[in-house]
């Protein structure tokens, strides 16, 4: 992926185009293609101090000065409230993933190229140089770190600052111990010298897109010295800064001392071995995919979500960058996407070992706060239920029964009892066999000023379809592990639950199905929810229903590169996500378009076509095309965004990359548009499924 200068120099397009790599512990590294910070959640080195969470940035970014006698080029910029200044954006002749973040740039006969890459499981960045000096005369660079320490949702004000840097110089580097802190952050060069400075700070530095968020936008960055090399003339030069965190004196991947290029060159072979190898394994599984740079990245992207949580040891999932934290109705949407079309099995085990060890009164958590660490939120309903759903995804590619016997069957069976006789959140079986539940505990679950903007109290149609999909689960399990008796108590439940939702839910007068049901009250909003009943694998509604559905949702709901979250037709729809905070959560699931919503209705869509030919090559070219052609080369390059304006033209908007809008399209181009179906899917699925 190159943008060169027409798209470069096109500055609002450039500032847009944002990039993003991972370490796989919810660390990162991400800017834009202009090297300008738009959002305080930039830097080069966020790092995860308690994987995947408590991630903080430490190294803001490098500023490049190139110095030809008594003249100095600047080769980066930063935005302030006013102006961007310097204009070093003006020297970049090209910013390409091949395959990390590379920005080319030129001025007064000096070509200075800038890779970054990370190392995998460590929280480090390297930055390597490639300089050229054409001149007849020597030249100097002087490179100038910003570095920062304070939690990626936070700013910065030097007035106020609750830390402090000690240094401690070192051949080549320094160790900057953060007190009262016990962090350490190492930075070193594999050549020249680094000179201390006096301690200055790079102020108010101005974040566009928080400020446009209504968010804390300045922050203030500590300058602690600065790396300078000489090249003589008409010298090419390969050198790297490379910057570590760790606890207090101890470092990490590289000490200052000892970092050369040949150790810099090893990380970076290892980090291209580990992307081509994730690339080639995919293409091996799946033959039936033809290799294009979109799904290149897209494999890639899928790889990013995946990060070892240190509380369990086990892998977990981030919902999305840059904000979101390891969620579990994410990360149980998105396991099917990310870890079994790409055979990652072992990785499939170990999230859904993740979030079995935090069950507590029946429930799954729903997410883990970056700030609190280790105290999970329980305050969903349908976490849970897509607990159930990942393990039959997982039973239908891997057929691993003894598996689910040994890790799983204890606590499938916990959670059935605990929906049936109460839990928290008023979550209970009715007497009508559907599953009752409070406010705002659904995927739909905003609220303003503790007001839900889409409370759907009641029996929410979704959680009514995932409740059926895990009784049929439990009674096909129980076949297998226990006997007819509690096989068929399960499939009593099943059968209760079904014949209430056909009753009660079926809107004659749409052809389609009401959002929720509250006793004698029905939510007659027209939303994409109602596609989860056809989209599972068991399914309450007969095949003329789920025609009816399918249709009423293309027809209502289709927005580009996804589904709306509410039919145009409603009064309470907004089509565009922007404004203040209030403002753009009151469209969050009143319009805007969800990405991770087209795989279900794909796999809905054909599933009632009968996965014929022309009608997958339809789905195709009309639902998938334009998000995988278009969309991964923009917004988060390389990847796919969480959210999209519900008015056209479909801006982007939300986290820059998102698992489930990668994992959901990502299934079901795999499943049901090329028909790679998983291995055991006729064994552990009833025929008339």
């Amino acid at each position: 992926m190159f943008l060169g200068p027409t798209t470069l120099s096109n500055f609002t397009r450039a500032i847009d185009c944002e990039w993003l790599i991972t370490n796989g512990l919810g660390g990162y590294a991400s800017s834009t293609a202009l090297n300008i910070h738009t959002r305080k959640y930039h830097g080069l080195l966020v790092a995860a101090l308690n994987p995947p969470v408590k991630r903080h940035l430490l190294l803001s970014k490098i500023d490049e000065e190139v110095w030809v006698d008594d003249r100095m080029y600047p080769f980066y910029s930063q935005e302030f409230s006013n102006s961007v200044h310097p204009d070093g954006y003006k020297r970049l002749t090209g910013f390409a993933l091949n395959p990390f973040p590379t920005f080319h740039y030129a001025s007064a006969g000096v070509y200075l190229t800038k890779r970054l890459f990370m190392p995998y499981l460590e929280n480090a960045v390297v930055v390597s140089y490639e300089v050229l000096n054409t001149l007849k005369q020597p030249i100097a660079l002087c490179l100038k770190p910003l570095v920062n320490y304070r939690h990626f949702f936070e700013v910065t004000d030097k007035h106020e600052c609750p830390f402090s840097f000690l240094q401690k110089p070192k051949p080549n580097g320094v160790i900057l111990d953060i007190r009262p802190q016990t962090q350490t952050l190492a930075l070193s060069s594999t050549d020249g010298h680094y000179t201390p400075g006096e301690g200055t700070w790079v102020e108010k530095a101005c974040f566009r897109v928080d400020k446009s968020r209504g968010e804390s936008y300045l922050d203030d960055n500590y300058l602690p010295g600065a790396f300078f090399i000489d090249l003589a003339p008409q010298e090419k030069k390969h050198f790297s800064l490379i910057a570590t965190c760790g606890e207090t004196d101890g470092a990490t991947t590289s000490r200052p001392s000892n970092i050369t290029e040949d150790t810099v060159r090893r990380i970076y072979l290892a980090a291209v071995h580990r992307r081509t190898t994730l690339i080639r394994d995919f293409y091996q599984r799946n033959a039936e995919a033809k290799e294009e740079e979109w799904l290149n990245w897209l494999i890639l992207a899928a790889d990013s979500f995946l990060v070892t949580r240190r509380s369990t040891g086990t892998q977990s999932v981030i919902a999305g960058y840059h904000w979101f934290e390891d969620w579990g109705r994410d990360a149980l949407i998105s396991l099917p996407g990310l870890t079994l079309i790409t055979g990652r099995y072992g990785d499939a085990e170990e999230i859904l070992r993740t979030f079995k060890q935090y069950l507590n009164n029946g429930l799954i958590p729903n997410r883990f706060p970056d700030q609190e660490g280790d105290t999970p939120v329980y305050d969903s309903v349908d976490t849970t239920l897509w607990f159930f759903n990942a393990i039959l995804q997982y039973l239908k590619y891997t057929g691993n029964l003894a598996f689910v016997r040994k890790e799983l069957w204890e606590t499938l069976q916990k959670i059935i009892e605990e929906h049936i006789n109460g839990t928290l959140f008023g979550i209970r079986l009715d007497d009508d066999g559907l599953l009752a539940h409070g406010p705002r505990l659904t995927w739909m679950d905003v609220s303003i000023n503790g007001r839900p903007c889409t409370p759907r109290e009641g029996k929410a149609v979704e959680i009514q379809a995932l409740w059926y999909n895990a009784l049929r689960l439990m009674e096909t399990l129980a076949t297998e592990f226990e006997g007819v008796d509690d096989a068929q108590r399960y499939k009593a439940l099943a059968e209760t639950a079904a014949e209430s939702f056909n009753n009660k839910f079926w809107r004659y007068d749409r052809n389609c199905l009401f959002d929720v049901i509250q006793r004698d009250r029905h939510d007659f909003s027209l939303r994409p929810n109602q596609i989860i009943p056809v989209f599972l694998d068991f399914s309450m509604l007969d095949h003329s229903r789920r025609c009816q559905v399918v249709e009423a949702v293309w027809n209502e709901l289709w927005g580009t590169y996804g589904l709306r979250s509410l039919s145009k037709s409603d009064p309470k729809y907004i089509g565009r996500y922007a404004g203040s905070f209030n403002d753009r959560d009151a469209a969050y699931h009143n319009g805007t378009v969800w990405t991770w919503l087209l795989g279900p209705f794909i796999t809905a869509f054909l599933k009632v076509k009968h996965y014929d030919e022309d009608w997958r090559q339809f789905a195709f070219n009309q639902f998938m095309r334009p998000l995988f052609l278009e969309e991964t080369y923009t917004a988060g390059l390389g990847t796919l965004s969480e959210i999209y304006d519900g008015d056209s033209p479909h801006n982007p908007k939300g986290c820059i990359a998102q698992a489930w809008s990668v994992a959901e399209p990502l299934r079901a181009l795999l499943e049901d548009v090329l028909l790679k179906r998983p291995q055991y899917e006729k064994q552990v699925l009833p025929s008339s499924q």
